[in-house]
């Protein structure tokens, strides 16, 4: 299966080796470009790509804003935010805003092309535990999403008690393993309730279910459960 990507960057030149990096693998395609996040929207509506490779920091309409639209119209279409610092306020709230994942630009090729395949397969391309340690230090400053102030998320109560022990889990950055070994479950067990909490609660990924539950203030800040 091929899968098809499109590059947004305000430099041209980034854009045009990120092509090349991806024109010489066989399974990946990029089918169009884009020089901000308002023309990275547009694109992922028109040619419906599998991954957006977007830059977060982009004059005019930034990644963050690119990310939201996208999304909000082209639901199928995964994000992956390219940044230059490992732990950055702008990735952060790129993924609050409904990114699968983050790189930095320097990022050896091969690791981009799995990170891309990974995306695309529905995974996430930074840890929980990663997500939680940005958590952590952006949530307390940053503001509020726009609209309404957040509530109870309405599908929480859809939760089974174990699914919920394992969202918990999931949110202090555990992986299977850890939480098949803390709840005294197996992994195939544990990857059943990961794929039941995403399905119930319309999440993207894990690093979704991160957010979320930071959001829902089931944990605080350092990864603990909310006493």
């Amino acid at each position: 299966m091929t899968i098809r990507v499109l590059v947004a960057d305000d430099q041209p030149l980034m854009r045009t080796g990120f092509r090349m990096i991806l024109h010489a693998t066989e399974d990946l395609k990029v089918v169009g470009e884009a020089s901000d996040g308002a023309k990275a929207a547009e694109g992922a509506a028109q040619l419906k790509p599998d991954v957006v490779l977007m830059d977060v920091r982009m004059p005019g309409t930034d990644g963050i804003e690119g990310t939201r639209r996208i999304v909000a119209s082209t639901p199928r279409t995964r994000v992956l935010i390219l940044t230059t610092f490992d732990v950055d306020e702008y990735a952060f709230t790129a993924l609050r805003a409904g990114a699968s994942g983050f790189l930095l630009k320097d990022v050896p090729p091969d690791q981009l092309v799995e990170a891309i395949r990974a995306v695309a397969s529905g995974d996430a391309v930074v840890s929980p535990r990663i997500t939680r340690e940005l958590l952590d230090r952006y949530a307390a400053s940053l503001p509020a999403e726009p609209g309404p102030p957040a509530g109870v998320h309405p599908l929480l109560a859809k939760l089974t008690e174990r699914e919920g022990e394992v969202l918990l889990a999931l949110a202090r950055g555990l992986s299977n393993a850890e939480i098949a070994a803390e709840l005294v479950l197996s992994e195939k067990t544990v990857k059943t309730h990961v794929t039941r909490i995403l399905g119930k609660l319309d999440l993207r990924d894990r690093v979704q279910a991160v957010v979320l539950a930071y959001e829902q203030a089931l944990v605080v800040p350092g990864g603990r459960e909310r006493p």
